[in-house]
């Protein structure tokens, strides 16, 4: 089945706070307005940023979930393979301007880190210093990532119900150049070979929640590739968060996907793949994995987020397959009681 296209600006939420009817949809570019209000404990906001080139990966992610703050920061070097993750709870998100837009700017200050994500025209301005974040020496990183306006990326509003929702922006394959610097070495990020990624989200979510969420950029067949895929979360919704970009174009993906992986072993090879056609047939091959999970009572989350390879097979819209091969990326499982 497929959803809607939006084509024009519109509200997430009425003048209730409730879903608006007419955002429900996809859109080649953020075109939807996140008016949240409400809804208190229930409202969740995040931005997470990764960006990639041959030598390594770096993350940062600042998010709101109405009771609290979270920020974190992770980087793995793909020679060594070293990997170190950092993060900060702010109660009730004191101090975090986290505004309701794609584009808006982001800003944090406070218990030794500084976040500060700033749009200017089609570049944002990403910088992190976190003091003491791995023997007792800080990170800094400082990048530049191009978003043009004709740069498509994948945008969607899944409505679980007239009071549950999520507006997610997915962009991948974006241009991008920086530098990370921290204890364990030094790192140049070129726009020839440097990818950056954000998943922005929006929503009012349930209190139980699980998903899953692959994403990859690089080339493959002579073209710029980005692939975005969701799971779990937008089932029976008639929404789906899958779609490929080629060379800044997005070829939407309707249909659910098939996800097939051990969960008593996430390190063992995952299939993603549409069941129905010849759209997505792929295999991720995990090189690391990222585990992280939280126990505060009645907040729990649990994720394995798995840093490797997609290989296979992907089909435009119009029927041209591309072949790739190697694509480095991740897939995740998570569940959460939040």
């Amino acid at each position: 089945m497929k959803g809607r296209e939006i084509t024009r600006a519109v509200k997430l939420c009425d003048e209730k706070g409730k879903l608006n009817q007419v955002s429900v949809g996809w859109a080649r570019h953020p075109m939807v307005y996140c008016n949240l209000k409400g809804s208190f404990l229930r409202k969740k906001k995040w931005n997470y940023w990764c960006m990639t080139n041959r030598e390594a990966l770096f993350s940062v992610t600042v998010s709101h979930l109405d009771y609290a703050a979270v920020i974190f920061a992770y980087i793995y070097d793909f020679t060594t393979r070293k990997f170190v993750e950092k993060s900060i709870l702010i109660p009730l998100g004191k101090g975090l301007s986290i505004p309701d837009n794609v584009q808006d700017s982001i800003y944090f200050k406070g218990k030794g880190v500084h976040v500060s994500i700033k749009d200017e025209e089609h570049v944002t301005k990403l910088n992190v210093s976190w003091l003491n974040f791995f023997e007792d020496k800080p990170l800094e990183a400082q990048f530049n990532i191009v978003r043009k306006t004709d740069h498509e990326s994948l945008n969607v509003v899944i409505p679980w119900s007239n009071s549950r929702f999520q507006f997610t922006s997915k962009q991948v394959a974006l241009p991008t150049e920086g530098k990370v610097s921290w204890s364990q070495g030094d790192y140049t990020f070129q726009m020839s070979d440097s990818f950056a990624t954000l998943d922005f989200g929006r929503g009012k979510w349930p209190y139980r929640s699980k998903w899953n969420w692959g994403a990859a950029s690089g080339f493959a067949d002579g073209y710029r590739i980005g692939l975005n895929f969701g799971g779990q979360w937008t089932d029976n919704t008639g929404q789906t968060e899958n779609g490929i970009i080629i060379d800044q174009k997005l070829h939407k993906i309707h249909e659910d996907l098939d996800w097939v992986y051990d969960h008593h072993d996430y390190m063992k090879p995952w299939v993603i793949h549409s069941p129905n056609n010849k759209r997505v047939k792929l295999m991720f091959e995990p090189i690391f994995e990222r585990v992280s999970k939280t126990n505060l009572g009645i907040i729990k989350s649990n994720v394995h987020q798995m840093i490797g390879y997609y290989s296979g097979t992907v089909e435009t819209d119009d029927g041209q397959t591309i072949q790739i091969q190697r694509l480095l990326g991740w897939a995740e499982d998570h569940q959460a009681r939040w």
